[in-house]
């Protein structure tokens, strides 16, 4: 529910060339089922001349009713397209949960 909230926010503000939202609730020590941990890579010219603050900035603020309520952390990875082509298109890797053990 909140991932594809998340997607088409994020899709009639930024017009992205590429967009991937991941629920990484998962890897969290949160109930099953739950929706409060994203990653979003995204890859628009919108963000070309602008610092990654600026970027993320202006994400926050799109996203900010999400962020006021069930979304707990939002990982962000904001690139021009020149940036993402010199990254050869790969997504990168989310750091291991520093929390808790995950519970079963």
């Amino acid at each position: 529910m909140f991932r594809e909230q998340i997607e088409a926010k994020l899709r009639a503000v930024f017009a992205p060339v590429y967009l991937e939202v991941m629920n990484e609730s998962y890897r969290h020590n949160v109930p099953a089922g739950a929706e409060s941990h994203f990653k979003v890579v995204m890859v628009s010219e919108r963000f070309t001349g602008e610092r990654i603050l600026a970027r993320h900035r202006s994400i926050y603020g799109v996203l900010s009713e999400e962020l006021a309520g069930p979304v707990h952390a939002l990982a962000l990875h904001a690139y021009t397209l020149k940036e993402w082509s010199s990254l050869q298109n790969a997504v990168p890797a989310s750091p291991p949960c520093r929390g808790a053990n995950l519970i079963a």
